[in-house]
């Protein structure tokens, strides 16, 4: 008889993808795998394999405002890939990335009732659209500063030579507000006033970029992008990459007039008029762009009021330093319109789009710029492998089809069952004031604000609330207790958000409810050994 042998176990793999960050998301009880997805449902496997439905509030951080796997972006999809539809096809024509960027101007000028064009660079995330603002707007700078340049050198140039030629003299007040001391004859004086402000000017020419961001903002963390971050744990550690911002207090105007004060730059210019040459100043850019979110997204679900986004717009133009627009997770009609920052009156002179623009299954986002500060130089300096493939132009396309369909059904869906679902989570908050701190948002982008539990008589949740766990001990228990999947706010921990898609029911909403309630309780009767347990 032939000896019995039992197929081999698979080798144990050790965990190399990112293991701490599993260690955490096991401590707060969200370390589960889904394995299928659809409309606002993930699916995971219990113990015995069968399939298990989680609410999904979460919603890809906003990336699936259709729903997971929506029926006709993935037929269109399962189109594209049988066509053979190319992926590379860098360095050729691309007509469907023009109707896409058409098409999104189109939507644009609707609720801008704007003409003006705006110019689209894609890319392939959020962070990288961002990346390619404020390159942009860095590269505009630095012409818009050479051309200063160029003409500040020929008025100087004329000057000397207006004092060489006999036409002019030196204003001894100009030699004495550069503390200069003038020796032998007025052309020597010319030279000498000339090398100062040359060396000045190359001085203040010399200065890096400096950025205007919101307290709370969260732009991406890739080397540019995370020095607009409010988060100090992200920035601190990369400070030296890139380019630093200055970050304002929410409707605070006054502090913008401040940083303009402390940071303004100036070039100086000789000029001659009546026969004297004089110093003159110029402004000098030294602000190469402010960057705004709408609503901000990981800072907590803060909408910016209409107020300030008026005080943005008007003090960005009147010192020529041009606004960016994070549409990355409050824009694709989240909040009932395109642009949610079109709702406040604010107009971008850069926009930035991805998430939802892909349907949920494309990685693919996008740069936009208007044509007054549109510099096509930028076409050659900045490029992405994957950007502006077919594939992806095509699910995009198909995306706004989904939300202009029916007289832009999907728009007015979203700002209805926003609706609906912040009347349950005011419900929520004003039967727990002790527990809920408050409920912000917009749409289908909303949060709920928990109060600081570091003070709990609970050891556990004070344990959690201290070491900065408490947000995913929350979204662990919902998850486990009542099958609701969501996270805290990266930058603002006791917020929970709620970002799911237009087809959010009102069973959906009742369900996040009775798991809200419990966890107030919990938090009220300081239960936190059943607030954490497995």
């Amino acid at each position: 008889m032939e000896p019995t042998t039992s197929a081999p176990e698979a080798p144990e793999v050790p965990e190399l993808a990112e293991p701490y960050l599993r260690e955490v998301l096991a401590g707060a009880g969200l370390a589960v795998e889904y394995v299928r997805a659809e409309g606002n449902t993930l699916y995971l496997l219990d113990d015995e394999g069968r399939e298990v439905p989680v609410t999904d509030f979460a919603g890809g951080y906003g990336s699936v405002l259709l729903g997971h796997n929506h029926p006709a972006v993935v037929a269109r999809a399962q189109e594209l890939l049988a066509q053979g539809t190319p992926v590379h096809a860098q360095f050729s024509r691309h007509p469907y990335a023009n109707r896409l960027a058409a098409e999104l101007n189109r939507i644009i000028h609707r609720e801008l009732g704007t003409e003006e064009p705006y110019f689209a660079i894609f890319g392939n995330s959020g962070a990288e659209a961002v990346e390619a603002a404020v390159k942009h707007a860095e590269l505009d700078r630095g012409m818009r500063i050479a051309a200063l340049a160029e003409e500040i050198a020929a008025q100087r140039e004329s000057a000397v030579a207006a004092v060489a030629s006999g036409t002019a003299t030196v204003d001894p007040a100009a030699l004495t507000r550069l503390g200069l001391t003038a020796t032998g004859d007025a052309s020597a004086a010319a030279h000498l006033l000339a090398a100062e402000t040359e060396r000045r000017n190359a001085v203040a020419v010399a200065r890096p970029p400096l950025f205007l961001a919101l307290e709370g903002g969260f732009h991406g963390k890739l080397a540019a992008s995370v020095q607009l971050t409010h988060n100090e744990g992200y920035r601190a550690p990369f400070r030296s990459l890139a380019a630093q911002a200055r970050f304002v207090p929410h409707d605070r105007p006054d502090v913008l007039k401040e940083v303009y004060a402390e940071e303004r730059g100036v070039l100086l210019a000789l000029t001659v008029a009546d026969g004297r040459v004089t110093v003159t100043e110029r402004e000098f850019p030294v602000f190469c762009a402010f960057v705004v979110e709408p609503i901000q997204g990981e800072g907590g679900i803060r909408v910016l009021s209409e107020e300030f986004a008026r005080e943005i717009q008007e003090f960005s133009a009147a010192i020529g330093c041009p606004v960016v627009v994070d549409e990355i997770q409050s824009g694709m009609g989240r909040t009932g319109t395109l642009l949610a920052s079109s709702a406040l009156g604010l107009r971008g002179d850069y926009y930035t789009l991805a998430k939802t623009l892909g349907g949920g299954i494309a990685k693919t986002s996008v740069m936009l710029v208007r044509q007054a500060y549109y510099r096509k130089e930028f076409e050659i300096v900045h490029s992405s492998t994957f950007a502006k493939d077919s594939f992806s132009c095509h699910i995009a396309l198909k995306v706004l089809e989904l939300l202009e369909a029916d007289d832009r059904l999907a728009y007015r869906r979203a700002a209805e069952r926003g609706d609906a679902l912040r009347a349950m989570l005011e419900s929520v908050r004003t039967d727990h004031p002790d527990v809920i701190e408050d409920v912000r948002g917009r749409g289908l982008m909303l949060g709920i604000e928990f109060r600081d539990q570091s003070a709990s008589t609970s050891p556990t949740v004070r344990a959690v609330a201290q070491g900065g766990l408490f947000g995913y001990v929350l979204a662990g228990h919902l998850l486990r207790a009542h099958r609701v999947r969501t996270f805290p706010t990266a930058s603002a921990l006791n917020t929970l958000r709620f970002e799911p898609s237009v087809g959010l029911s009102d069973a959906e909403i009742a369900q996040l409810e009775t798991g809200l309630r419990e966890v107030c309780a919990l938090l009220r009767d300081g239960r936190g050994d059943t607030l954490t347990a497995a």
